[in-house]
């Protein structure tokens, strides 16, 4: 496993086409998770972190396919255990997600979606990194 990442390596250019492609790959996902979060939230009255771990799930399985295909192009046999890892990885990105959710709007009295908003690209970042470093590898 790789465990090494210099700041150099971030400017190469085959990391910074993964990233954008993972980036595409987010935007769907993002539109997935904001979607169904404002569905169950504010159509089926699904309490707000309830709704929010539905969008958040379901868009992360959207982005295991997309990310395994397209963004690492994994040919990796052990589709399972791959997934389980990138799972797991989403799973750490939504507690890091709700912990910003809830400092943001509970504690700071913060919109909920403006909070939404900073919680994901605070995530983005790290399941970018864990998932190259990581599931991908």
């Amino acid at each position: 496993m790789r465990l090494l990442f210099t700041f150099a390596q971030f400017f190469e250019r085959a990391f910074l086409l993964k990233f954008l492609r993972f980036c595409v790959v987010g935007a769907s996902g993002t539109a997935i998770d904001f979607g169904l979060t404002w569905l169950c939230k504010e159509i089926f009255k699904i309490p707000k972190f309830i709704a929010n771990a539905i969008g958040f799930v379901v868009a992360a399985t959207n982005n295991y396919i997309l990310n395994r295909i397209w963004t690492w192009g994994s040919k990796n046999s052990e589709v399972g255990v791959e997934y389980l890892k990138f799972f797991t990885v989403s799973l750490i990105g939504l507690g890091l997600n709700t912990l910003i959710l809830y400092l943001f709007n509970e504690k700071m009295k913060w919109n909920f979606y403006l909070s939404k908003v900073i919680a994901t690209g605070v995530v983005m970042v790290w399941n970018f990194l864990a998932n190259n470093f990581f599931t991908f590898v």
